[in-house]
């Protein structure tokens, strides 16, 4: 199965990221890619990313993963809700949720 995901490039404290088609069986830094679809500096928060690319590859059936997935929302490449990346010991918790345990504390 293709996936569509980030493989961190740059040096030691200066993360990067590229987007990246890749088989689901490759490690992330195994360096076997299909395709490179564009790239993400995390410090300064501006993915760079070939919309016509992506969308085609999601058409064929490729899957981003969950950070991708919630870069394409951001940027409006694709329509949808952003999905909760963070493990799932430490999940977001809605705002009403938060006013209601202030509440009762």
């Amino acid at each position: 199965m293709l996936k569509i995901r980030l493989q961190r490039v740059g040096r030691k404290n200066d993360p990067s990221f590229r987007v990246v088609l890749t088989d689901s069986k490759n490690a992330a830094r195994s360096n076997k890619f299909h395709e490179i679809l564009g790239s993400y500096d995390s410090r300064k928060g501006e993915p760079v990313i070939k919309a016509e690319r992506v969308k085609y590859w999601i058409s064929v059936g490729a899957k981003p993963s969950g950070t991708v997935h919630n870069l394409l929302v951001e940027t409006k490449i694709i329509t949808g809700k952003k999905l909760n990346v963070l493990s799932k010991k430490s999940p977001i918790r809605p705002e009403s949720a938060k006013e209601e345990a202030a509440a009762t504390a």
